[in-house]
This record gives structure tokens, sequence and C-alpha cells, in this order.
């Protein structure tokens, strides 16, 4: 693993060294090679990998081939606007984004929890810079100001049961805790205990309610970031919960449930709020908020069904949400405008771009057999088994993503053209290649699932 980690650490030598003319070829050119021996090494692991500092399984397996995955497309997509800039700047832009990969990298890797949460706020630093240094819009400072007050706020309690686990059971591995049986001691509120430890995660995710920093994150940040945020950042909160539920005790679980009826409110909430918007890509970051409440809900059910359909949906999530961004993005930087109501009309213009704008939306939707679909069908059924009432509400949620993803179609795509984007140059092969990319690791797991159920 640490092979891994010093392949990636030498994307920072390209960046520093590589011609002007050939910056972005060589750079994007190295991160797709070491992203496919990552890719071979997890598999010849057969997620089974684990020593001092690392570990590999069937929690962190899929999210760091995601993550492996989706650095070489930030780097493919990013090279339209910022080859534009000083030279300078564009690899600092390229060393920023790499310091980002290795901190999420190993997050998802680290064996130790305390390691775990030191990578896992050392993804702040980096995200906030990529937000707040190559933003496009002017209130990105803001933007990056909520998001570094919602983590760090959420990273206290955190902190503080880390380092009281670790002065009661002297480690903390997850895989030795799980050995020796060693769980957390039952506390007066376990509710509110569980509540608070796991806040760090639920900004994270985001759980509604603490999702505010998304949107603004979002919309202020450049492609790379919301492409990563989406794809990997969230995921951290999701990872984190699925890797410490082993430290509680059934009976915690079990009183949680106003966290339950928070987050599926949240699900048709954020949904609904989803019909309002006219900002495309603070709609795509809404209904991202809307697929990590169901994670929410799923981890809280706690079954091995649910565990399973929330890592699905992870992963679902994480490449169907970051082509969402990147199609948004193709149509900003010929139009200087994410408003739905002006961008409408291109599927004259851009024939094959609606293709790929129909086929990221039956993902999204979980259309079958898409893996969007069986992640929400393994939710759908632990919810069930769980409440049936609880199962018809978020069911609505069905009707209401349908309904907001036939309205971007709509908005963006139908309709008359107006004048202003009756000349707009075509889509280039960097970005279809960008987009089948996206969509290929999607495709080829609705054939072998297996490779990210538990």
């Amino acid at each position: 693993m640490l092979v891994i980690i010093v392949a990636w650490a030498s994307i920072f030598i390209t960046a520093a060294l590589a011609p002007k003319k050939h910056l972005w070829s060589l750079t994007t050119t190295h991160s797709f090679l070491i992203a496919f021996l990552s890719l071979i090494w997890f598999f010849f692991q057969d997620f089974m990998f684990s020593d001092q500092f690392f570990i590999i399984d069937n929690i962190s397996g899929p999210l760091t081939i995601l993550t492996c995955w989706l650095f070489p497309l930030t780097m493919l997509a990013s090279q339209s606007k910022l080859s534009l800039e000083p030279i300078k700047r564009q690899r600092m832009y390229i060393a920023n984004s790499t310091f980002l990969q290795l901190t999420t990298l190993l997050a998802f890797s680290a064996s130790d929890l305390m390691l775990f949460f030191i990578f896992f706020e050392a993804s702040l630093i980096p995200t906030m810079i990529i937000i707040t240094r190559w933003g496009a819009q002017e209130r990105r400072l803001e933007a990056g100001m909520y998001l570094a007050f919602y983590t760090m706020l959420g990273a206290i309690p955190l902190m503080i049961w880390l380092i009281k686990l670790y002065t009661t059971h002297y480690s903390l591995s997850p895989g030795l805790m799980q050995i020796m049986s060693i769980t957390q001691t039952n506390s007066n509120y376990p509710g509110l205990f569980w509540v608070m430890y796991n806040l760090a995660f639920l900004v994270k995710l985001p759980m509604y309610c603490l999702h505010l920093w998304l949107p603004k994150a979002h919309v202020e940040a450049p492609i790379a970031g919301s492409m990563v945020l989406a794809g990997t950042l969230l995921k951290l909160g999701g990872y984190g919960i699925l890797r410490t539920s082993t430290l509680i005790q059934d009976n915690i679980l079990n009183k949680t449930f106003p966290i339950m009826i928070i987050a599926i409110m949240g699900i048709l909430a954020t949904a609904l709020l989803c019909l309002r918007q006219t900002d495309l890509k603070s709609l795509i970051a809404m209904s991202s908020v809307s697929h990590m409440n169901l994670v929410v809900t799923a981890t809280l059910i706690s079954s091995p069904w649910s565990y399973s359909g929330a890592m699905v949906m992870m992963i679902a999530h994480g490449l169907t949400s970051s082509a969402l961004f990147c199609l948004a993005n193709t149509s900003y930087e010929r139009t200087n405008t994410r408003t739905m109501v002006i961008l409408r009309g291109t599927t004259l213009i851009f024939p094959l771009a609606w293709l790929w704008w129909l086929i990221v939306a039956m993902f999204n939707i979980a259309l079958p057999p898409s893996i969007s679909f069986a992640g929400e069908f393994l939710i759908m059924i632990s919810l069930f088994n769980w409440s049936p009432t609880a199962f018809l509400a978020v069911a609505m949620n069905l009707i209401f993503t349908t309904a907001y993803t036939l309205y971007v179609l709509w908005a963006t795509q139908r309709g008359p053209i107006p004048n202003h984007i009756k000349s707009l140059y075509p889509f280039s092969i960097r970005e279809h290649a960008l987009l089948f990319l996206h969509i290929l690791p999607a495709a080829l797991l609705i054939a072998k699932p297996d490779l990210i159920l538990f």
C-alpha cells in the first residue's frame, strides 16, 4: 500500500518539472497510469490487505477504488479553463489536487481510527484552497468559511471520543477491537452519544439540517472541486459511520429514532427543493443531500442489507453526481451561466450531449438495471423490514427524484433555442471521453455488483 501512496505522490514531481506545453497531457497520463496500477493492485489483493498502518477490506476497498478512478477524471475536466492561467498557478492547482487525493486515499485506507481522523480533517485544507482560490464566483470566501466552521465544530466531539476510547482500551484499530469484542460502554443518553460522536460524519455526508455548507461549496467550487466533493469527500462521512458502527452496541442504535425522522424528512424536503432550483449546480448539490440522507437511514437501520445498500448507493452516487457536474460544466464553459432557463434548447445543437444527459439521468433516478437501482432496492427492503410506514414515506422520494431529473432534462435540453446560444463550439473528444469514463464503471458494475457488496 505504501507503494501506491508513493506512486500518487510522484505526481508532485510531474507537476513541478513538466514543460509548460505538455503539463496537462503528462499529468493526466501519469494519473491514469497510477490509477490503473492501483486498481490492479486492489483487485490482486482481493480486498484482503492489512498491516500496521493500512487496511483494505470490503468497506474501504470500493471507496479507495472510486478515489483512484476519479482523480484522473478531475485532471481531464480541469484543463480547459485552467490552461489559460499562468503556469505557476496551474502547477499549484495540480499539486493541491494531488494533496487532496492523497489525504482522501489515506483516510479511506488508514487502519487506525486516529490516523483516519487526522486525514479526514486534513482533507479540509486542500478543499478550502481549491474553493477559495480557484472558485469562479464572488462568494467563494463565504463558502470556504461555511465549510471550515461546519467541519471543525463537528470534529471536536469525535476527537474527544477517540481519545477517551484510546485511554480506555489502548488501541484504535477497528479490526483488533472487533476481535477482542471491545465495544463502547453504555451511557445514560445513548442516542445523544451516537449523534455527538457521529456529528463530524453527519456534517460531511451531509445530513439534513447540517447541509447548508454543501450548496454554497458546490456553487462556488471549480469543476474539479465539485467532482471531488460529490465523488469522494461526501463518502468520508458514510465510511466513518460504517467503520465505527462495529464499536457501538445495538441498544445505542435503537435510540436514534429522532435522527431517522430528520433523515427521512431530509430525503423528501431536499428532493422537493430541487424542483424549485434555477441554478443547475445548486440543484445537483441538493440532489446529493437527498441521496446521502438515504445513506444515513441505511446506516441507522444497521442490518447487513442496509450496509450493502449504503455502500452501493455511495459508489453509484459518486459516479453519477460527478458526471452531472461535468455535464453542467460543459454548459457553463460555453455560456458562462448556470441558469437553466437560459440553457434550454441545446439538444438541437449538441445531439450527442443529449445522449450523455439521458444516460446519466437514468442512473440518477435509479432506473433498472443500473447500480443505483440495486443500492436503493437494498435500502428500501431494509427500510420496509424496519418500518412499513417509513418505507411508504421514503418511496415518495422515487417520484420526486424522477420529477426533478425530468425537470433538468426539460429545462436545459428541450424548448426553443435562445439567440445567444446559437453559435457554440461543439463538444471535444476530451469531454466525450470524460463522460464515457464516468459511465463505463457504472455500467460494468451492473454485470458484477458483488465487487461493492458486503
